[in-house]
């Protein structure tokens, strides 16, 4: 479980996050939702350490977030960041090995190769293993990247906006991808979107967020609700149950 304690982040007059309390459930997939500027990337940040806590406390089951060694933490929880573009020519094999450092220290074993090409298989990358990143499509990359922190085989995975710049078909597959993943390997997902119905459809636990501070969190059933969506987003969003999930219909 990862339980965050009266989290804040300020720059300078400016409180991003504002005494954030919750408990994100070890297993499935927990989304954290709400407007451009609610917070949701900052809160990612701090509770990974990518982002400095200006007050409160994160921890990762036994590991104090704050004061855990880097490798420690590595190996037990992995992020991949919304901006996860990369300035030298890889192959998809590089990229993923990248994955393994926590264990290898960069002195790859027949282990960490083994895991390797697992990570490849599992996310369908066989053909484009030997093939370079800038030479493949915006879906394709991002599973690229998506098999990198599974191969650095965390218990908790962090992903911030992972369906950004994809279209529907490949943002459906990416979400499908994950539930596998999460239901397959018993992985925790926490992941930052601005897509309400994804984040109905395929996860267990939502996460809230308005002005820096949690609104609601929950099971979809009790976020995915006209009143709730109205505090989040200060507009009406009407919502409907088809197959038994909640949709928030928008109209423009």
């Amino acid at each position: 479980m990862i339980v965050a304690r009266n989290l804040t982040k300020a720059y300078g007059e400016a409180r991003v996050v504002r005494d954030v309390s919750l408990d994100i459930p070890r297993g499935g997939i927990t989304s954290i939702i709400g407007p451009n500027g609610a917070g949701k990337s900052t809160l990612l940040g701090l509770l990974s350490r990518l982002l400095p806590a200006t007050s409160g406390s994160v921890r990762v089951d036994e590991l104090d977030v704050a004061s855990a060694p880097s490798d420690v933490l590595a190996r037990r929880l992995s992020i991949l960041r919304q901006d996860n573009h990369v300035t030298a020519r890889l192959t998809v094999r590089d990229l993923v090995a990248f994955g393994r450092f926590p264990h290898s220290r960069g002195r790859l074993t027949e282990e960490d190769r083994r895991r390797i090409g697992e990570a490849i298989q599992y996310l369908g990358l066989d053909e484009l293993a030997d093939r370079f990143l800038d030479e493949m499509s915006g879906g394709q990359r991002q599973r690229a990247f998506v098999a990198m922190v599974l191969c650095q085989d965390t218990d908790y995975v962090l992903m911030d906006e992972p369906l950004n710049n994809l279209d529907m078909r490949h943002a459906a597959g990416m979400m499908k991808l994950i539930r596998r993943i999460v239901d397959d390997l018993g992985k925790t997902f926490v992941l930052v979107l601005h897509d309400i119905n994804f984040a109905s459809i395929y996860s267990d636990h939502i996460v809230a967020m308005r002005d820096g501070a949690v609104v609601k969190q929950g099971p979809p059933s009790e976020i995915l609700q006209s009143q709730v969506l109205r505090e989040i987003f200060e507009i009406d969003i009407p919502v409907h149950e088809i197959d038994g999930r909640r949709i928030g219909l928008f109209y423009v």
